[in-house]
């Protein structure tokens, strides 16, 4: 099974910078894809952010050039880097990993408990 701890959320004014982080920890054979995704009230969940095991980034058009998503691989963490913060970017952000917990089984989506994040003068 695997286990994901997220820290550094919190509260900040318009044009502050937080970072995200988000551990996996247990019992499994690869961690592949790992993301962020965020949740506003009223509003669906939608991805920020991921990134590939080898290092290749996504970002969504809202965050681009002010968001960046970065991973150790050795320590299994995956951070997001959020500058330039706006009101809108206020919501709960998820941690997402793709995993295989066995080398012939396939990749599973784990998500972490999530992390509020709040932007506000």
């Amino acid at each position: 099974q695997v286990h994901l701890v997220e820290s550094g959320g919190g509260s900040v004014q318009p044009g502050g910078s937080l970072r995200l982080s988000c551990a996996a920890s247990g019992s499994f054979f690869r961690i592949n894809d790992m993301g962020w995704h965020r949740q506003a009230p009223g509003k669906q969940r939608e991805l920020v952010a991921d990134i590939t095991s080898g290092g290749t980034t996504n970002y969504a058009d809202s965050v681009k050039g002010r968001f960046t998503i970065s991973r150790d691989n050795a320590k299994n963490t995956v951070y997001l880097q959020m500058n330039s913060l706006k009101p809108e970017d206020t919501a709960v952000y998820y941690c997402n990993v793709k995993s295989q917990i066995r080398w012939y089984e396939l990749a599973v989506d784990v998500w972490g408990q999530g992390t509020l994040v709040t932007v506000s003068s």
